[in-house]
């Protein structure tokens, strides 16, 4: 098919992964992918637009996101900006016809988000909402063996997503603290990813019950003048109860002082169980309840080549992929998917489901820990 091009709305860490990824991908993964142009970049100011252009390898700069989505050389919009504005920019591009690839979490509000959603159905055209961790290789085989039964019935889930970027109760307040301007606090920065996984090793929650705190509730302003309030929640925790008839629960803080990515789960089976730590990403813990008792216990699986798709970028186990590596398999999946006129997972629809989560457990919060039903 003819080359895709590119353009990139946003060059902050997640941008920059974008670009990263959308560089190494058919190097990385092979020349079956369409080819990819860097077209257009956006960002404001316009010579902060024009100078992470050239940095980035984009062709051209713009500092107009709306010129962007309507520029008939650009096929693929990569969204990577503030949560407030997710919203408004899929679903221009998705009008314009173009394949999306939006970071997490889609929108503001649960309403935005099956607008998007909606709207991506409409267009017909591939989309793909930015939850890279279940792209990992690690995480992919421990799916694998629980598909596979290797553990038996899976009959509870524990996870925890900590963070302490939000631990200083005198750091300086920031729109991250409004929920104009970001939404939820924890669950839309965090805990939407760890249900992602969660989702994907259990299945389908099918009811929680949560509770939401606040930690610091005013933060300084920048400016010294005093100080303002925070809107949305530092840390959160549901017990959930999932279809297949499994329980669980996860946790998640933004203000967890020594925590920088503590995304870690626990599945356990009627024969076994399997671990996982972010921080560790290249590793998991399994144990399975076969031979002798005297000789069984946890083993550690380093993955490698044998874990699709870690061969396409090292040839040899404990040689470690990184961060930036699961997004240049995202930018992989989402270019099959246009290939083949398919739909990519999470889908905006698909990463709807994930929305509806987080949002439960804020309702579930605000209503006194009431069960809320999915």
């Amino acid at each position: 098919m003819p080359e895709l091009g590119i353009g990139l709305i946003g060059t902050g860490f997640m941008g920059k992964t974008h670009a990263l990824a959308w560089r190494a991908v058919r190097a990385v993964m092979g020349r079956d992918l369409p080819e990819v142009r860097l077209e257009l970049l956006c960002d404001t100011p316009a010579q902060k637009a024009a100078e992470m252009a050239t940095q980035f390898g984009f062709a051209r700069a713009t500092d107009d996101w709306r010129a962007l989505v309507a520029d008939p050389r650009v096929d693929v919009v990569s969204i990577t900006t503030p949560n407030n504005l997710h919203h408004e920019m899929a679903c221009a591009a998705l009008r314009a016809g173009k394949h999306v690839w939006c970071e997490k979490p889609m929108a503001l509000t649960l309403a935005q988000a099956e607008e998007m959603a909606e709207a991506a159905r409409a267009a017909g055209t591939a989309t793909m909402v930015g939850y890279n961790y279940i792209r990992n290789p690690a995480y992919l085989h421990a799916k694998k063996l629980i598909d596979e039964g290797r553990i038996g019935r899976v009959v509870h889930v524990r996870g925890w997503v900590d963070e302490d970027y939000q631990a200083d109760p005198d750091l300086a307040w920031t729109w991250r603290a409004r929920l104009k301007d970001a939404g939820l606090g924890t669950l839309g920065d965090l805990g939407c990813h760890l249900v992602s996984m969660v989702v994907g090793l259990a299945g389908p929650i099918e009811s929680l019950v949560a509770d939401t705190q606040i930690i610091h509730e005013t933060r300084p302003l920048p400016d010294g003048s005093g100080r303002a309030a925070v809107e949305n929640e530092d840390t959160a925790t549901a017990l959930l109860r999932f279809a297949s008839g499994a329980h669980g629960s996860i946790s998640t803080s933004r203000s967890a002082w020594g925590r920088k990515n503590k995304l870690d789960w626990e599945v356990h089976g009627t024969k076994g169980m399997i671990c996982f730590a972010q921080e560790r990403m290249n590793e998991l813990q399994v144990y399975l309840n076969e031979g002798p008792k005297a000789e069984q216990g946890f083993r550690t699986i380093l993955t490698g080549p044998d874990h699709p798709p870690f061969g396409n970028f090292v040839p040899a186990p404990g040689h470690q992929l990184g961060f930036a590596d699961l997004k240049t398999i995202e930018a992989a999946d989402l270019l099959t998917a246009i290939r083949d006129g398919a739909q990519c997972y999470p889908s905006m629809p698909d990463a709807l489901g994930f929305e509806r989560v987080i949002h439960a457990i804020a309702d579930s919060a605000r209503q006194g820990c009431a069960r809320i039903t999915l």
